[in-house]
């Protein structure tokens, strides 16, 4: 066999000078590792042609497998403006490179423990599913990807208050793959401050900690806004939907905490706003979880402990909620009256069913118990035709 001259590289040491340059995407998918063992299969055709035939072949199968292997495994070791941390890059099978990924694909703000962490590793559980977690705790983020399964989770730090990181971070996970199938927009606060507070008279006093707002209301309505972009761009899912994080503090009022009360009431108005429209047109199903107290790093033990013992909801319960919703049904009639109910509908109907596909529903959690938490009703007629002119399509007649 003639040997490559001294002033050129074979074939195979470009392909294995090629491999070990960094890889600056952030998603290897199965479609990459196709074009590489292409990509070299004309390689050594090439060498072929030049009288390599008989150890060529046996060559090609070596370096097939290394190229597919190493494209595999090869990932980004930590977060932040390094890329996602997933000691596994994500890969995922393809239906075709124009159809894209087979694996369902969920993005979950407040990933990385809580509610958010306990949603994500149900949806893990099911298989089919690779869940991004958003947090901006990296240590939190890195051992949830370790519990979930390194092939099934990818951490984003991220904090979700800077809308062009978010905007940044849903971009790549739907490129990903391709596809957006679910996102939960669960990250949330609660004040640290206390909002009855006197101060000296003879000036103005500070300004409040807006920060609960900012989180709870303000990164909610971007990630409804980036939920609904990237929803519509993925044709390939054929069930799509958005899951709010609200509270009983969205329905009743809260003294001790009035700005997380108010950044609730908002967002389940939020969600009966635009569910109507977003699965009209859009096939997008919009939802929100209103639990009562369930024990999270929300608040401390201290707090915790001042409420009573046999008043939480098991997290347990806040993720069969959140797949009822998710699987767009309740054949099994979970979802119950409230048994204080004095709402009168009066065609204000908040939760709406299309084939027992829900969308519009506020879940009232207490206990083991969940209901479905309408809208209430309008006082009158005038107030019924008033709020009909703010239908979007009555609007835009």
């Amino acid at each position: 066999m003639a040997h490559a001259s001294a002033g050129r590289s074979s074939p195979s040491l470009k392909l294995l000078l090629s491999f070990s340059t960094p890889l600056h995407s952030t998603t290897v998918t199965t479609f990459d590792v196709t074009k590489a063992i292409e990509h070299t299969s004309n390689m050594f055709s090439t060498v072929a042609g030049n009288h390599l035939l008989y150890k060529g072949a046996a060559l090609y199968a070596t370096t097939t497998a290394f190229a597919a292997f190493w494209l595999t495994v090869r990932q980004p070791i930590q977060a932040g403006k390094e890329g996602p941390y997933n000691v596994h890059r994500p890969t995922y099978p393809m239906a075709s490179s124009s159809q894209g990924s087979l694996i369902k694909t969920a993005l979950i703000t407040g990933g990385a423990s809580g509610m958010g962490l306990e949603v994500a590793k149900a949806l893990a559980n099911r298989g089919a599913w690779h869940v991004h977690l958003l947090d901006l705790n990296a240590e939190r983020g890195k051992q949830a990807v370790t519990t979930i399964g390194i092939h099934q989770a990818t951490f984003h730090e991220i904090n979700v208050l800077d809308y062009d990181a978010l905007a940044n971070t849903f971009h790549q996970v739907y490129h990903s793959s391709n596809r957006l199938d679910f996102v939960f927009a669960n990250a949330g606060i609660v004040e640290r401050f206390n909002f009855y507070e006197s101060h000296p008279i003879g000036k103005p006093p500070p300004p409040p900690d807006q920060s609960v707002i900012d989180l709870n209301l303000k990164s909610v309505i971007n990630t409804v806004w980036l939920s609904q972009h990237y929803f519509r761009q993925s044709t390939q899912s054929h069930d799509k939907n958005l899951i709010i994080t609200a509270s009983v503090g969205a329905i009743y009022r809260c003294q001790v905490s009035p700005s997380y009360c108010a950044s609730k009431h908002a967002v389940l108005g939020l969600m009966r706003s635009i569910a109507p429209h977003f699965y009209r047109y859009d096939g997008i199903r919009v939802n929100a979880i209103c639990p009562a107290s369930v024990k999270t790093n929300l608040l401390d033990s201290t707090a915790w402990n001042t409420f009573p013992h046999d008043v939480f909801v098991p997290i347990e319960k806040v993720v069969e909620a959140c797949l009822l919703l998710i699987d767009g049904k309740d054949s099994e009639n979970r979802l119950l009256e409230p048994e204080l109910a004095h709402e009168s509908t009066n065609g204000a109907t908040g939760g709406v069913t299309d084939g027992h596909r829900l969308f519009g529903h506020a879940v009232e959690l207490s206990g083991l118990k969940m209901y479905d938490r309408r809208q209430p009703g309008y006082a009158d007629a005038h107030l019924a035709r008033c709020m009909k002119a703010t239908e979007r399509d009555t609007y835009l007649e």
